[in-house]
């Protein structure tokens, strides 16, 4: 019943940007905490961005600046807005919520050309 839906994945150029959504369900989300990972061939899942009940958000080194959480309780769908893109941003994202446990979703493509 608890289920996570990434969309918005795609192709896009260096430079240019994205919105990835993520719609919880099963779950009471308004008061759980999210989270984007994202994972390259080969590698570990690398920690994105936080985002808390109260809306504290926390980014990776990497993507500060460029990157923004956040949360929507009324459509129950957290995302991820992805700006200024680089080629290295290229990878798997994944969506995760967490209440008691971690709940995943199945992820979304983003490739980025140069």
């Amino acid at each position: 019943q608890e289920q996570l839906v990434e969309s918005g994945g795609g192709v896009v150029q260096a430079g240019g940007s994205l919105r990835l959504s993520c719609a919880v369900s099963g779950i009471t989300f308004t008061i759980s905490a999210a989270a984007w990972y994202r994972q390259i061939p080969g590698k570990q899942r690398e920690l994105v961005a936080t985002i808390s009940p109260s809306g504290i958000t926390n980014y990776a080194d990497s993507v500060k600046g460029r990157f923004t959480i956040s949360r929507d309780g009324a459509k129950n769908t957290v995302y991820l807005q992805m700006n200024s893109l680089k080629p290295e941003d290229t990878a798997t994202y994944y969506c995760s919520a967490t209440l008691f446990k971690v709940y995943w979703g199945k992820g979304t493509l983003v490739t980025v050309s140069s």
